[in-house]
Order: structure tokens, then C-alpha cells, then sequence
């Protein structure tokens, strides 16, 4: 196969991989709540159930949010270690057959179970679809490529408002189909009734294709062989993944520390920083000890050991902001949609126009920020993406008391302007580390923010009671992005350098 072929076929790779992934994550937002009325339907009253609904379905969010973290890191090791084409097979595998798993689910508890199994995967799989993109492109094209797999996800979300607005003929369409090939009503009540959600699960599964594809006709990165000819890809140890496993594990505790069965705010509170110590000091375990045992074998520098170590905390931190702004006011845009005056619109298409807007916008200009990045520099980049992010996310949640043309051109700009960071993430991150620790370098950086913005979101309730409503909430919320405008100057420039 021809190189320029097989950076085609990795590039469709990552982009499918990564496309799949966000239609999974828009997916439960979708059907969770109707599945969950179906689980916990029993000897509750009205008002009790959709408590109960709420309270699960904001806890699947944030276990959700968890385990993408840990697979961010998990198979961002496996990467470094194995290769980024097997890892990635691993991590779609895991992420694909656990959601079509979560379709056979009888209780709640196994829903959040298996969606935290299948997050696993879908954090891994960032870290590995642009770490071989990156070794596998070259320089000139790494910013259009960046931006293709920024926009990725966000044709998954738009793919998920396309299938809500239709669900109804969907529906018909499907159990028809169902019917005519010989499917009983009781088999067609069970996979298509209360919004279809065990069929959509199931269907989950389908990306799972995907790793013929990627196994067949996808190489292994160039890059990485050469580290592992050179024996650097020895020095990890299967043994330092028990620090993330325990970071995992408390950062596990601290959701439940905050749920509606947790502690008090004061001590959650402290819970919450002193188990944030903890995790990060679990999920850089691995890679803090690879570097120790590869200076000792001479394969790097006591300065390029503590580059990486300075990257690794101010890319976790830009990528945190970014994250904790999308889930905790961007994200919640189809929700409060409905709270404003519809005008006679049915509140469900509400929801799905809106994500419609939102997700359109994330998809132009995740394409378009990288190629800013490169006219412009990463730092400067980085810091009108913080800008243009808050000022869009205020501006639609105080101009809008109801459904008109500007609520869905404000969408469409705060969709696309808090998406932008998606697409520069796939540029700024792999040049923040060298091939050797690139995959897990990327992976914690990306994916520790979820358990930023999963501890954040979970902060909502209390300060829509501390500020009053949810607008003032979701302002407080945005205001994250100052510390990101700061905080850039401290990171590293790296334009117009190679990957190392």
C-alpha cells in the first residue's frame, strides 16, 4: 500500500473512530431518560420517578465523564506500549460491544456499569486516533487533519439531532422492517418500545466493523516502530497502572461525594481537592515511571524529562477549561432550550434543532481553528478561543428568553466558538510530547479535564441555588475560560517545530 494511501486510510480511521464515539456520547442525552423511566418504573409516583430518573441519569453522566478520563490514560499506555493501531482496535472494540451491551440492561445500576466500561474505550480513543494521524502526516497537511478529526465528534452529535428529530418515522420504519421479517410483537415490544432505546443501544455496537477495517489496512506509525526498535517502548510497566486504577477509584468517590447519596458541600468539598491530588497523582504513575526508568537506561534527558512532566500539567490544564466549559454550559443548551417560550413548538424538537445549531457550528469551526493556529501561533489561538468561548456562552444565555432566528444563530456561534478548542487540541497536544510517551502524554492531558468537568457539572444544582437561576449558573461556569487565558502565556510555543 502507498504511504499517501495508508495516511488516508489512518486518517478514516481516526475520523470514523472519533465521529462513532460522539454519536455514542450524544446518544444517551437522547434515549437516557426514557430508558431509565423504563428501569425504574415500579411503586413510585410521578413526581418520585422523575426524581429518581434525574439523579441516576446525572450519575451515569459523571461516571461516564470517569471513565473516559481512566481509558484516556489507560489505553494512551496501552499505545505507547503495544502500538497505536492494536490500541485502538482494543479501545473501538470496548466502546462499541459495551454499548450494545448497555441494551440488555434490567436495572439502572447496569447501565452506569457498562457505560463506564465503554467511556473507557471512547477516551482511548482520541489519544490513539491523533497520535498516529500526527506521526503519519506530514507537517504542511497536520493542521487540515486536525481539524477533519476535531470535527469528527461533532458530526456524531449532529448525526444524533438528525435521528431525534426523525425517532418517530424512525421508529415506524424500523418496526415495520422488524415485522415483515418475521419478528414477534413481544420481540418488537422489547427493542422498540419506550423510544426504542435497547434497539439505538444495541446498534451501538456497529462500530465494532470498524476494527476489520482498521487492522486490514491501516499501518502501524512509522514513528513508533523506531521507538520500539531503539527498546525505549520496554521501559513501561503493566504494574503502574494500579495508580490509575486507584485513580479511578477515588476519582469515583468523589461523584458520589456530590450526588444526591453523598456528603455534605464542606466536606465534599475537601473530599473533592485532596481526591483530585490523588487521581492526578494516580494517572501520571505510569509515565512518571517510564521516564525514570528510560533516563536510566539513557534513552532521554533529565531536561526532556521534565519538559514532559511541565507539559503534561499545562496541557491537562488547557484541555480541562475547555472541557469543563463545554459540559458545564455549553452541553446544556438543548436543555434549557426548553425552558424558554417555544411558541407552540414541540419542546423535544426544540431540544434537537438546537443541538442542530450547536453541533453545526462545532463541526466549521473545529475545522477551521487549526489552520488559525498555523497563521497565527498556538498561543495566541488558544487564547481568542477562550475569548470568543465566553463571550458567545454569555451572550446566548442572557440574550434569549425564547425560540426566534437569534436563539439559533447564537447557538450555532456558541456551539461552534466553545467547540474550537476540539480542533486545536489535535494540533497543540502531540507536539507537546515526544513519540515515546506521545499516546499517553495526549491521552491524560485530553481526558483528565472530564473529571474536572464531571466534579463542575455536578456543582450545578448548588450554584443555580447560590446565584439564583440557571442563566447567572451557567455564567459563573464560563468565567473558567479567564484562567485559561492566563494560563496559556505559562505553555509552550510550539509552531514551526517538528514532532519530536
Amino acid at each position: 500500500m502507498s504511504s499517501h494511501r495508508s495516511r488516508n486510510m489512518a486518517l478514516l480511521a481516526a475520523f470514523l473512530g472519533w465521529m462513532f464515539d460522539g454519536f455514542e456520547m450524544g446518544l444517551f442525552p437522547l434515549i437516557g431518560k426514557p430508558a431509565l423511566k423504563d428501569l425504574l418504573a415500579g411503586a413510585h409516583t410521578a413526581a418520585e420517578l422523575n426524581n429518581l430518573v434525574d439523579n441516576w441519569f446525572t450519575v451515569i453522566i459523571a461516571t461516564f465523564l470517569v471513565g473516559a478520563a481512566t481509558g484516556g490514560v489507560f489505553f494512551g499506555w496501552l499505545g505507547d506500549r503495544i502500538g497505536r493501531v492494536k490500541a485502538m482496535t482494543f479501545s473501538i472494540f470496548t466502546y462499541a460491544i459495551f454499548t450494545g451491551l448497555c441494551g440488555f440492561a434490567t436495572e439502572a445500576w447496569q447501565i452506569a456499569l457498562l457505560r463506564f466500561v465503554a467511556s473507557l474505550g471512547m477516551g482511548g480513543e482520541w489519544a490513539l486516533g491523533v497520535a498516529l494521524v500526527n506521526e503519519l502526516w506530514t507537517k504542511g497537511s497536520r493542521a487540515w487533519v486536525a481539524g477533519a478529526i476535531g470535527a469528527a465528534a461533532n458530526v456524531g452529535y449532529l448525526l444524533v439531532a438528525l435521528l431525534s428529530l426523525g425517532m418517530s418515522a424512525f421508529i415506524g420504519t424500523i418496526t415495520g422492517w422488524a415485522t415483515s421479517l418475521g419478528a414477534s410483537q413481544q420481540l418488537n415490544d422489547y427493542l422498540f418500545a419506550h423510544g426504542a432505546w435497547r434497539f439505538l443501544m444495541i446498534s451501538g455496537a456497529f462500530p465494532a466493523i470498524l476494527i476489520f477495517i482498521i487492522r486490514i489496512f491501516v499501518p502501524e506509525s512509522d514513528k513508533w516502530e523506531e521507538e520500539k526498535k531503539s527498546g525505549s517502548t520496554s521501559h513501561w510497566s503493566t504494574a503502574d497502572l494500579n495508580g490509575v486504577l486507584l485513580g479511578a477509584a477515588v476519582a469515583m468517590f468523589m461523584i458520589y461525594a456530590w450526588s444526591p447519596m453523598g456528603f455534605k458541600p464542606a466536606l465534599a468539598t475537601i473530599i473533592t481537592v485532596v481526591g483530585f491530588g490523588v487521581v492526578i497523582w494516580g494517572f501520571l504513575l505510569p509515565v512518571r515511571r517510564y521516564l525514570h526508568r528510560s533516563a536510566t537506561a539513557g534513552h532521554m534527558t533529565h531536561e526532556t524529562r521534565l519538559t514532559i512532566r511541565k507539559n503534561l500539567l499545562i496541557g491537562a490544564t488547557l484541555a480541562g477549561i475547555a472541557l469543563l466549559g463545554t459540559w458545564g454550559a455549553a452541553q446544556h443548551a438543548p436543555k434549557w432550550s426548553d425552558s424558554l417560550n417555544l411558541h407552540g413548538m414541540e419542546p423535544v424538537n426544540v431540544r434537537a434543532y438546537t443541538q442542530l445549531a450547536t453541533a453545526f457550528g462545532a463541526c466549521v469551526l473545529a475545522l477551521l481553528t487549526p489552520v488559525v493556529a498555523d497563521l497565527l501561533n498556538r498561543r495566541i489561538t488558544y487564547l481568542l478561543c477562550c475569548i470568543f468561548a465566553m463571550a458567545s456562552s454569555i451572550t446566548f444565555f442572557r440574550t434569549n428568553t425564547e425560540i426566534n432566528t437569534w436563539f439559533f444563530i447564537s447557538a450555532f456561534l456558541m456551539g461552534g466558538l466553545t467547540a474550537s478548542f476540539y480542533g486545536f487540541f489535535p494540533l497543540y497536544l502531540p507536539e507537546l510530547f515526544p513519540t515515546a510517551v506521545r499516546a499517553t502524554g495526549q491521552g491524560f492531558c485530553f481526558n483528565v479535564g472530564r473529571i474536572i468537568a464531571a466534579v463542575g457539572g455536578l456543582q450545578l444544582a448548588n450554584l443555580i441555588g447560590w446565584f439564583g437561576t440557571p442563566v447567572n449558573a451557567y455564567t459563573i461556569l464560563c468565567s473558567v475560560y479567564i484562567v485559561g487565558m492566563i494560563l496559556v502565556w505559562f505553555a509552550p510555543e510550539t509552531k514551526g517545530k517538528k514532532l519530536a
